[in-house]
């Protein structure tokens, strides 16, 4: 049933007014207790462990603390650090040659590799080489002018949690990055983008190894990221510790996409990226940002940048939307436990249904987990286009319970990104 527009701003004012969905860790890794009273700040822990060499992971998260409020709890999980396993899943690094190069009637339409081998027929979604074949274009425009350059952003300004000044919509905002440590500027590199939650920030996100996709991507130093941090009543985030209360990404106004705007310029200006190899991710408010940023910046829309896939984790389509109606396929990747009592379960699956139809799939209702997580992926979808949905039995968290003492989250999102 379609809402009224008042409903959903009243939606938005309540979730962003009262929606706790993370207490930060503390500098142990130790997750946040819960939430006593309904409104508590609290929380129920995440089933995420601590940092690497903290405790033992909790083997299951418990809900979370305070009573849903206009579809949105005060409580939220806080997840651990930075797992210290995994192996990567397909995480070639970028740079070598394409697999799928230009052919007749121009590049293909995916993400362009830097000195890939000429050819002909490139494959749909896949990953366009140089100049080849008959009526082939060069790929070099998808470069970043940082390619070739030494960056201007001093190295002491990176790799080690300190936030980076920057003016977005006229306001001074901030954004942590990470680049591999053997950076070469003669080589694209994927740029991830991870949106923390409420509660959260920048240096959270960093501590975590940005929803630990980096523990992945290091392997095949394939990868540069970045968090951006959030603000609250209209005032930028300016906390230091780990997570600050109140910090989110309100956007009717835009000023959250701007930002977004600015961070992927400045570090196109200094670094080499593959413009068409951006990600998004995030979890709760970073999960709505994320929504929000595929459908204002989708790779091939109007703007000077877009995102080539997002992945999201216990999200909302309302929370940071604005005005903005996802109208460009995206490829897309959601996940959601089946015992939120923060953000609605129904609610993430009609996220990856609103990008199935967009990306040319045939929907299916994914399968809901009754004991292990379950991924479907929506058949028929666009080549280059996938659709994916995971349910696991937990409540509202980024790190779902551990399978055989691993994550295996982070490995289902770096399958998607990195088939790009």
């Amino acid at each position: 049933m379609k809402r009224p527009h008042s409903f959903v701003i009243a939606l938005s004012f309540a979730i962003v007014s009262s929606l706790g969905c993370s207490p930060a860790d503390d500098s142990n890794g130790s997750p946040g207790s819960a939430g006593s009273t309904p409104n508590g700040s609290g929380g129920a822990s995440a089933t995420g462990g601590g940092k690497s060499g903290g405790g033992a992971p909790a083997t299951a998260g418990a809900t979370t603390g305070g009573a849903p409020t206009a579809g949105a709890a005060t409580g939220g999980a806080a997840t651990g650090g930075a797992a210290t396993a995994g192996a990567p899943t397909a995480g070639a690094a970028t740079g070598g040659s394409a697999t799928g190069s230009a052919g007749t009637g121009g590049k293909a339409a995916g993400g362009a590799a830097a000195g890939g081998a000429s050819g002909s027929g490139g494959k749909p979604g896949g990953g366009g080489g140089s100049a080849g074949g008959s009526g082939g274009g060069s790929d070099t425009e998808t470069l970043s002018a940082g390619c070739g350059k030494m960056p201007t952003i001093a190295s002491n300004m990176y790799n080690n949690g300190n936030p980076i000044s920057i003016t977005a919509a006229s306001k001074q905002r901030r954004y942590i990055l990470s680049v591999p440590a053997n950076y070469d500027n003669t080589k694209p590199y994927r740029l991830v983008i991870a949106w923390h939650q409420l509660d959260g920030n920048d240096k959270q996100m960093y501590q975590q190894n940005y929803y630990w996709l980096k523990d992945i991507a290091d392997a095949a130093s394939s990868t540069i990221f970045v968090a951006p941090n959030g603000e609250k009543n209209g005032t930028p985030c300016t906390g230091t510790g780990n997570g600050e209360s109140g910090c989110g990404w309100p956007d009717s106004s835009g000023s959250n996409v701007a930002l977004a705007d600015a961070v992927v310029a400045q570090v196109e200006e200094n670094f080499c990226i593959d413009k068409k190899k951006i990600f998004a991710n995030g979890w709760s408010y970073g999960g709505s940002m994320s929504y929000r940023t595929a459908c204002s910046r989708p790779l091939g829309g109007t703007g000077t940048w877009g995102v080539r896939a997002v992945a999201i984790y216990n999200g909302s389509a309302q929370l940071s939307a604005g005005g903005c109606t996802p109208s460009k396929a995206v490829a897309f990747y959601a996940s959601h436990g089946t015992n939120d009592t923060v953000l609605s379960y129904d609610g993430g699956v009609s996220m990856a249904q609103t990008y199935a139809k967009l990306n040319g799939c045939t929907w299916m209702t994914p399968t809901r987990a009754t004991g292990n997580h379950v991924c479907t992926n929506v058949t028929g979808c666009t080549a280059g286009y996938p659709v994916e949905f995971c349910s696991f039995v937990g409540p509202h968290t980024p790190d779902p319970p551990r399978e055989g003492g691993q994550r295996w989250q982070p490995q289902e999102v770096w399958k998607l990104f990195s088939q790009f």
